[in-house]
């Protein structure tokens, strides 16, 4: 692989909260295709989560960087948290590609997000600014994935890489759940997090305050 350029994977998502699922994704990321480091971008208003209960930024920002201790090519943003008005990933690439032009950024997304790609605010710039790792489990219809991938490259001219995702069924809604019925959730998410979960009492209640495109639920 062409290596003259630093290679930067971004996770988009709101976190609510990070897990297990998504860390291992990242590390496969930054294995299978050599990138020098991934991002953690957490949304701050994500467009299609509106009416979902959403953490404060503040927890979800304390979370993630909690989960991310000690992993030196794993780093969080905030720049979407501190951003006024919605989170859109097109302008996130932008402003990214404007403060790094010498950097490749790979955008990595569950294999189920790219058939609504198009349907993402200013996909063509998305597809221009980012190559796509589509992260593929097991019930990942292939068939549809390969010609949805198809069609946006010829559409758009995209560049579209597999990534074979770890065998993981934890969704940040089931984890959501599980604290609000008295369920565990150790070994799910990271232990620290798991400890600032129960500790400021998150996701205990339905009332929490609501706060992107996003890949990741």
């Amino acid at each position: 692989m062409d290596k003259k350029s630093k290679r930067v994977g971004i996770m988009g998502g709101t976190f609510n909260p990070v897990h297990i699922g998504h860390l291992l994704i990242a590390e496969q990321s930054y294995r299978e295709y050599e990138l020098d480091q991934v991002i953690f971008m957490p949304a701050g208003h994500p467009p299609h989560k509106q009416d979902q209960e959403i953490v404060s930024n503040h927890d979800r920002l304390a979370m993630l960087r909690l989960a991310v201790e000690g992993v030196p090519y794993f780093r969080v943003s905030d720049y979407e948290i501190n951003k006024h008005g919605l989170s859109y990933t097109y302008e996130t690439l932008e402003y990214l590609t404007g403060i790094a032009p010498d950097t490749r950024f790979y955008f990595i997304m569950g294999a189920d997000s790219v058939k609504d790609l198009t349907h993402w605010c200013r996909p063509e710039r998305i597809l221009e600014l980012a190559h796509i790792l589509a992260a593929v489990r097991g019930d990942t219809d292939m068939e549809m994935l390969n010609r949805e991938a198809e069609l946006l490259r010829c559409t758009y001219q995209a560049k579209i890489s597999l990534l074979g995702a770890p065998e993981l069924d934890i969704s940040s809604r089931e984890l959501r759940d599980r604290v609000k019925n008295h369920a565990s959730i150790r070994f799910m998410v990271p232990e620290k997090v798991n400890f600032y979960i129960h500790f400021h009492h998150l996701y205990e209640k339905s009332n929490t305050p609501p706060q992107a495109d996003g890949a990741w639920k």
